[in-house]
């Protein structure tokens, strides 16, 4: 069994040993904390936070335990239920809260869960923030309050009509387009929470027909919940079978989203920001922000569009950050995360699932055209994914630092680890925080040469060690 503790909030499998999991003591223990941080940052009024949930089968025990814990410190709870991260996002500044948490482990498998915590903003913590909590919970001692102080524990299921409404309303969401175009759409929803709010959302915004695949919100997950290619054969088979026109697939908390292609093949998860900076690229004058290992076809886009591209550390708290800072129209990262800054800082896979309906609405013009034919229009890219463990004893830093010397004569950017840049091709390493690993990513326009990159990379590693 597994327990992680990170600056963005706890997470960990369900059942076995106490205090090696994700058991009642620690979930209490670690939303105590994060209540006390609120109620310290927040002394003079009363303290409010935002609970949703995802539909993991331990959810509603996760549910209970942190909406006590709050009330017995006295804070106010509203409890939107059965939710997704970006709504939860979204009900935050909504209400007028000081935080919020939403429980799910986002892909992981269904004994994973997690508390994931947000600031006032609706927005993940930052990292001083998260060290902070992390610090109160070991500290422990925390006082609650007595009987005639506790807080109110409320229930609202209005967010799924208020989110959707929310999509509706953006400028940039072209719903008569939508209608107009007459799709048909296949969704995976993996029996998860974007089984309720897809499609609602998908019907909200014209689709003529949607077909529905595990969308029964019940957290028995029929296959892998991340949605990569080798775990969607079967929202592929559909829409071939169906004759859609594009399927679409989210995870259990709706921040990530995939899009399968009229012909059953996939559209590649890091292309879904690429398209959808596309269209808001078209339509809003700005720059765009991706992860250090998102593909370089975002950075073509841009410079086709004549936008400016940077890039954040991994990690969507990075991303928003980068994006803030360059007041960024579009950004995310190629796992296929959106934030659309219009609507709010934080992956939104309805958000992103409107926007890029209305970009394919528009790019077919009244035709035929196909999500493979708008997928041509973006130079491909292949990305290796690769990782090489080390020895406990091994200073991993130092290891870096050579291979940087190594290649000091091309482009480097040491923000979070190292990544290099050739002509044609990168690769970006990264040390773990938890163990003794480098994981290596790397792109080029051929899979065997991006492969090859990082075989390349490892090999050096291997040298470097010897010496």
């Amino acid at each position: 069994m597994t327990l992680i503790k990170s600056i963005s909030g706890i997470r960990g499998t369900i059942g076995g040993k106490s205090g090696d999991n994700l058991s009642p003591e620690v979930i209490v223990k670690f939303a105590a904390a994060y209540g006390l941080w609120l109620k310290n940052r927040n002394a003079k009024q009363k303290t409010k936070v935002v609970v949703g949930r995802d539909a993991r089968i331990s959810g509603p025990m996760l549910s209970q335990l942190v909406t006590a814990t709050l009330s017995g410190l006295g804070i106010d709870v509203i409890d939107l239920g059965l939710s997704t991260t970006p709504t939860v996002e979204l009900a935050v500044p909504g209400e007028k809260a000081n935080g919020g948490i939403i429980l799910t482990a986002s892909h992981n498998p269904r004994e994973w869960n997690a508390l994931k915590l947000l600031n006032e903003k609706g927005e993940f913590i930052s990292a001083a923030d998260g060290a902070e909590i992390l610090d109160i919970a070991e500290k422990g001692g925390i006082e609650y309050v007595s009987v005639g102080k506790l807080g109110q524990i409320s229930t609202d299921d209005s967010y799924l009509k208020k989110h959707i409404d929310h999509i509706l309303n953006l400028d940039l969401v072209d719903v008569e387009a939508i209608k107009n175009a007459d799709f048909k759409v296949a969704v995976d929803c993996v029996n998860s929470t974007g089984g309720i709010f897809l499609p609602e959302l998908l019907r909200a915004l014209g689709v003529s027909e949607v077909f529905e695949l595990y969308c029964e919100p019940n957290g028995d997950f029929p296959h892998n919940p991340e949605p990569l290619k080798e775990n969607l054969s079967e929202i592929s088979t559909l829409v071939s079978k169906k004759g859609a026109d594009l399927g679409l697939v989210v995870d259990p908390d709706v921040d990530r989203l995939a899009i399968v292609c009229e012909d059953g093949e996939m559209f590649g998860e890091e292309y879904t920001l690429v398209a959808v900076a596309d269209y808001v690229l078209q339509n809003q004058k700005g720059s765009a922000v991706s992860n250090l290992s998102s593909t370089r076809a975002l950075r073509d886009l841009c410079e086709k569009r004549g936008a400016a591209y940077e890039a954040s550390a991994v990690g969507e708290v990075n991303v928003v950050a980068k994006m803030k800072e360059i007041n960024a129209v579009i950004g995310g990262e190629g796992n296929g995360g959106v934030i659309y800054p219009e609507s709010h800082y934080g992956r939104d896979a309805l958000v992103g699932a409107a926007l890029f309906l209305s970009h394919f609405a528009k790019f077919r013009n009244g035709d035929r055209k196909t999500v493979s034919q708008l997928k041509a229009q973006y130079k491909s890219y292949h990305i290796s994914k690769n990782k090489i463990e080390l020895s406990a004893d091994m200073d991993v830093d130092a290891i870096l630092e050579e291979v940087k010397k190594k290649y000091q004569k091309y482009p480097q950017n040491t923000i979070d680890g190292l990544k290099i840049d050739f002509e044609n091709e990168w690769v970006h390493l990264r040390k773990s925080n938890t163990e003794p690993i480098i994981r290596i990513y790397s792109e080029s326009e051929s899979e065997s040469t991006a492969e090859h990159l990082a075989a390349k990379i490892i090999s050096d590693i291997r040298e470097i060690i010897k010496s």
